[in-house]
């Protein structure tokens, strides 16, 4: 064995490796472009994932200090720039990317941000036309969230007092720029709903990039626009400047000026609207009224008030026939039970036990008062009684004599 040969263990030659990379000025800040495949992201906040393009792949690891930092979230098969520094894991010996920044290749972060947050709040119904809420036809109160210094207030305050000045305009001053205006706007919107001092609520600002106009894109915000129980308007930016605020609001309008349209009527078109009102109402009437006159000519020219001891002559006889029809029907019916309570009296005076005694028959009781209906319910000697039709003749028995069919 060579004893001048230097024997390393593996933490010692992946140590030796790493210190090498560290010391390469190239590889302390290097941007790296591809494709993430592999993405994991952990619950400490920590993103792994690897990037690779045609001919390689490299792991790579963002701490969650850098992720909180990231305006959309990663995702596989996206194409991204990562910027950090190279260094080797000593316990795989794996070198790696540690990722301090990460812009999408191609497509900018904010927008990448934005689509994401779109997808998930649609697929859970936050923008369901089901849950818009109808504006007022007439509001007298308008709640207006916006900056108290930018041009969207005053458009909207100078169109509302030319089109429908009897509304009161309520401004919420709120930030509607930078990184604390989400929180500002929430604050005004939790106002307005628990106040429930306004019929509509317009909330909105000017124009400007994709940056000026990024806390409307906010997700809490956009959860509490849908959530709110008063009507609201969003008016963010210009006619082509749409933001998830726009989608979760029950209407959206291109323009602040726009929105003071919709919050509220013209009152020269609903003066217009009345008149028309007015004017059908009056001829309503006057075709109610010339109806009931044609109506009250008929009625006076009818013979109950022209000649009316005719019409009572009319209905005197009227009575009298139908009087005539109902005596005639009671005596039918009286003549009609009086023969059938006839023909049942006779039935009965027919099975009556007196009218057979009167046709010469007798009935015979024992001294109980029983009907003696054969020689074995007697015994010489015994007390019977007959009955005639006009008595009773009492006797005893002295003789007993069985008929030969009886044995």
């Amino acid at each position: 064995m060579d004893n001048d040969r230097r024997v390393l263990t593996v933490t010692e030659l992946n140590e030796y490796v790493k210190s090498r990379v560290e010391d390469d000025a190239l590889l302390r800040s290097v941007y790296i472009k591809g494709e993430i495949s592999n993405f994991t992201n952990h619950r400490t906040g920590h993103l792994y994932f690897t990037l690779k393009d045609e001919g390689g792949t490299l792991s790579a690891v963002m701490f969650r200090s850098s992720a909180e930092k990231l305006k959309f979230l990663p995702e596989n098969g996206m194409k991204v720039i990562c910027g950090g520094r190279i260094s080797v894991y000593v316990k795989s010996g794996q070198y790696q990317i540690y990722a301090e920044t990460m812009e999408p290749d191609g497509v900018g972060a904010l927008y990448i941000a934005y689509e994401q947050l779109k997808r998930k709040l649609e697929a859970e119904g936050l923008f369901s036309p089901e849950r818009k809420k109808p504006l007022p036809k007439i509001p007298r109160r308008v709640g207006v969230i916006t900056s108290p210094t930018g041009a969207a207030v005053r458009d909207i305050i100078n169109i509302m007092g030319r089109r429908f000045p009897y509304a009161k305009v309520i401004l919420y001053p709120s930030l509607v720029q930078g990184d604390d205006a989400p929180e500002s706007l929430i604050r005004a919107l939790d106002y307005f709903d628990a106040e429930r001092s306004v019929d509509v609520v317009i909330i909105g600002r000017g124009g400007g990039s994709i940056e000026d106009l990024w806390a409307f894109n906010n997700e809490a915000l956009c959860r509490r626009v849908a959530a709110m129980s008063l009507p609201i308007i969003s008016a963010v930016g210009h006619e082509t400047d749409f933001t998830l605020c726009d989608f979760a609001a029950d209407m959206r309008a291109p323009t602040p000026s726009a929105a003071a349209e919709l919050a509220v009527p013209d009152t020269r078109e609903l003066v217009h609207k009345f008149e028309n009102v007015s004017r059908r109402l009056e001829l309503i009437e006057e075709q109610r009224l010339k109806f009931l006159r044609e109506r009250l000519l008929r009625l006076s020219q009818s013979r109950v008030l022209t000649n009316p001891q005719n019409f009572i002559d009319d209905k005197r006889m009227a009575l009298d026939m139908a009087s005539s029809r109902l005596f005639d029907k009671g005596a039918s019916l009286t003549d009609a039970k009086r023969a059938k309570l006839s023909a049942a009296a006779a039935k009965l005076e027919a099975l009556s036990p007196l009218s057979v005694i009167s046709r010469g028959f007798s009935a015979v009781f024992d001294k109980s008062g029983a009907v003696v209906k054969s020689v074995e319910q007697t015994r010489v000697g015994e007390e019977i009684s007959f009955m005639l039709t006009d008595g009773r003749i009492s006797a005893e028995v002295k003789n007993i004599e069985r008929s030969k069919e009886n044995g």
